[in-house]
This record gives structure tokens, sequence and C-alpha cells, in this order.
């Protein structure tokens, strides 16, 4: 797409309001999608004509070998990261017809990441990790503070507040990562590997809590090799492969 065909925040239609977005049927529709990049001289296909459609709520688990594409799809599906081919409809907007203005606000408001390394700032508190993304609103800091408390208590860290990263163990660096992940309330949860890194206890609380947001109406979308989350019943489950879905129940 040239870039004078890129549309900026001005162009939107609802002006950059995100009411409602969450009501829509299909959170993700992706239409022969493609992501190339050269690597040298040789072009490397990490994502190759992929088409798929998340209805708004499902629960989807995406699995597959190292280098399969997992992460390339996180990435464009979370608007990080730009198609080479096809089309893309996140929440209905056409996120590909957009400049990364526009879309740094569309992911900061609609999608929640979790990261495998957690992705916390090292230099600020367990609060003032989950208060950085919320500070889009205009709330006043105070009423900031008590919305970030709520969201560490959800996730059993009321009492680790003004805890650094460091201070932390690494389940609980996740659930502080889990709740600056729905800080802004977002439609879609993206995770990768979210359980990597964890003790099993840990994991299995990180399992729970991505159960919980799935039932609360949010859009789950984990990319993981860890099987108790595969085999869980109620998702769905892709199987990607040399950046093909190749399988998908």
């Amino acid at each position: 797409m040239s870039d004078d065909m890129i549309l900026g925040a001005d162009d939107f239609d609802e002006s950059m309001d995100f009411d409602g977005l969450d009501k829509v049927e299909f959170s993700v529709k992706m239409k022969g999608v493609s992501r190339k990049y050269l690597l040298g001289s040789r072009e490397v296909i990490a994502l190759n004509q992929v088409d798929l459609k998340i209805r708004s709520g499902e629960y989807v688990v995406v699995s597959g070998p190292s280098g399969s594409g997992k992460t390339t799809m996180l990435n464009i599906i979370g608007c990080i990261d730009y198609a080479t081919e096809g089309r893309i409809h996140i929440l209905d907007v056409p996120i590909e017809d957009y400049d990364e203005s526009f879309r740094a606000t569309f992911r900061l408001n609609n999608t929640g990441f979790i990261f495998q390394s957690y992705n916390l700032i090292s230099t600020l508190t367990a609060l003032e990790n989950v208060m950085f993304p919320m500070q889009i609103t205009d709330k006043p800091e105070e009423e900031l503070e008590q919305d970030a408390s709520e969201l560490l208590k959800k996730v059993g860290l009321e009492n680790r507040l003004d805890h650094l990263p460091w201070q932390l163990s690494s389940g609980e660096q996740q659930r502080v990562a889990i709740a600056r992940a729905i800080a802004n309330d977002p439609a879609i949860i993206l995770a990768d590997e979210p359980t990597a890194n964890l003790d099993e206890e840990s994991a299995e609380m990180v399992r729970q809590i991505l159960d919980s947001l799935n039932k609360s109406g949010k859009t789950v979308i984990v990319m993981t090799h860890d099987e108790k989350i595969i085999n869980n019943s109620e998702v769905r489950h892709l199987l990607i492969r040399d950046g093909s879905v190749i399988s998908d129940d």
C-alpha cells in the first residue's frame, strides 16, 4: 500500500472513539495474510497466505514448533507488525490502512499483551507498572491508583503493590504483567508463551487467570507449547507450521 493511502487518526470514522468495538462479531479477520522479510539475500516467509476468523469472546490457542510463525501472527494481530500481503480487520477496523500513530493508540485501547519475559519496567513498582498504560485516560492519579490496586488484587498481589520487579518471583512478575495487560479493559488479550518461564504452581495460576478473562467476555489468543493450555477442552486449537495454519479444531 502506498504512503498516500495510509490513513491517520483524523481519518477514522469515530475520531479515535473506540467505544463499542468490543461488541463486533469477529475480533480478528485475516484474509490471505503473509509476512515476508529478507535475511541477507534470502527471503523468509514467516506467515504464508493465512485465512483466519476469530469470533469475539473466543479462546484460541496457537501451537507449533519454534520458528513456525506464532509470534509473527501475534504481532500482526496486535498491530505491532505489518503484513506484507493480505487484509486484516481487528474488531472490524482495517488496521493495515492506518498509520503507526493510529495503530499505537488502537492497540493501547483494545489489546492487552502478556509476554514470556514479562516486559515490566524495572524502575517502577508493581502498582506503577499497572498504572503506566492507564495514562491515556483523563482520570486523576488517585483514581488510577485505586483502579490499579484493584487489578493487582484480582491477581492476588494486593500485598505487593510497592515491590519492584526484582523483588518479585517470576510468577508474581507475570501476574503484574497480566494486571497491566487488562489495565485499559481491552477486548482482546494476546499472550506469547505466558507460562514458559514459570514453575508449575505459578503456571497453573496464570492458566486460571486466562480462563477467567475469557469467561468474563475477553477474546483470548495464546501462542504456547503448554500442553495443559492446548488440551483445555474449552479452547479452539490452531496448529501452525512453516507459516501456515495446518489444522483448526
